[in-house]
C-alpha cells in the first residue's frame, strides 16, 4: 500500500507545489510508481507537471464534491511512472461546499482507498491555508512534509500548523506523523539564510531533511515550460537537489532508493 504524504504549510510561496511536482517526478524517474494529487485551487502542480488546465476533464473537485470515483480523475503525467489527479479553480468553492457534506473530513481518504495499492507513494499538494481541503489531506495522509522558506518570518505561523497536525492526530488520524521539514529557497550568499536554517534545525532537530533546496533560476523557469526541473534541466542545482531529496524520502519511506 502506498505511503501518502501531504505537502503542507499554510504560508504561501514556500515551495509547496514546486516540491510536490519535482519530488514526485524525481521518484517516478527513479522507478517508483507515484500519484500526485493537486488539491490547490491554483492548480500549479497540474500545469507544472505539464498538463494544460484546459485538458482536464474530471478533477479532484468532482471527486470530493460530486462523488465521482478517483479512477475517473486519474490521468498520466508526461513523466513515466507518474499519474495526476488534477486540480481545478472550482476547488476555491470547495471549502464552503465541504462543510455541509457527510464525513466531510474523510472525503479524500475514502476516495483514495480504491487506488492506494496502485502506487508506491502518493503526494498531495495542499492549498496555502488550514481549511477543509488541507484537513482532508492531513486526515488521509500517513505523514506531512513541511516546506519552509529560508527567509525572515519563516517560523511565523508554523506553530499554528503544528497545532492543526496535533489536533488531527488526536481527533481524526492518530497515525499522522511529521515526515520531514524541507528548507527551500536557500541563498548561500546571505547570512540570514544560514541563520534561519540554523533556527529551523533547532526547532526540528530530527525532522529537517539534509537536502536543502537552493534558490535557482532554472527551478523558477521550469513551470512556465510545463515541466518539472528534473526533466527541464536535469543538471541544474535545483534538479540535483530534488533528486537528492527523492533519495532521502525513499530511504525514510522504505522505497527503492533513487539512483544517482
Amino acid at each position: 500500500m502506498g505511503r501518502l504524504i501531504a505537502v503542507a504549510n499554510q504560508k504561501g510561496g514556500v515551495g509547496k507545489s514546486t516540491t510536490a511536482v519535482n519530488l514526485s517526478a524525481a521518484l517516478a524517474l527513479g522507478g517508483s510508481h507515484v500519484l500526485l494529487v493537486d488539491l490547490d485551487p491554483q492548480a500549479h502542480s497540474t500545469s507544472g507537471i505539464g498538463v494544460a488546465k484546459a485538458a482536464v476533464g474530471v478533477s479532484i473537485y468532482d471527486v470530493l464534491i460530486n462523488g465521482l470515483s478517483m479512477t475517473s480523475a486519474l490521468m498520466p503525467a508526461p513523466v513515466k511512472g507518474l499519474d495526476l489527479a488534477p486540480g481545478s479553480i472550482h476547488l476555491a468553492g470547495a471549502e464552503v461546499e465541504l462543510v455541509s457534506l457527510p464525513r466531510r473530513e474523510f472525503r479524500l481518504r475514502e476516495s483514495l482507498k480504491p487506488v492506494l495499492d496502485w502506487y508506491d507513494l502518493i503526494f498531495v499538494d495542499c492549498p496555502p491555508s488550514l481549511g477543509m481541503l488541507t484537513v482532508n489531506a492531513l486526515v488521509a495522509a500517513n505523514e506531512v512534509l513541511i516546506p519552509i522558506q529560508c527567509e525572515y518570518y519563516a517560523l511565523e505561523g508554523l506553530s499554528q500548523l503544528m497545532e492543526s497536525v496535533n489536533l488531527i492526530r488526536r481527533k481524526l488520524n492518530p497515525d499522522l506523523r511529521i515526515g520531514g521539514v524541507l528548507l527551500t529557497m536557500f541563498d548561500a550568499r546571505t547570512n540570514l539564510a544560514e541563520q534561519v536554517a540554523a533556527e529551523i534545525r533547532r526547532h526540528f532537530p530530527n525532522e529537517v531533511f539534509q537536502t536543502v533546496i537552493p534558490r535557482s533560476v532554472r527551478l523558477a523557469e521550469a513551470p512556465s515550460f510545463g515541466q518539472p526541473v528534473v526533466t527541464y534541466d536535469p543538471t541544474s542545482r535545483g534538479a540535483e537537489a530534488y533528486v537528492a531529496l527523492a533519495r532521502e524520502v525513499s530511504a525514510r519511506a522504505g522505497q527503492p532508493v533513487v539512483a544517482e
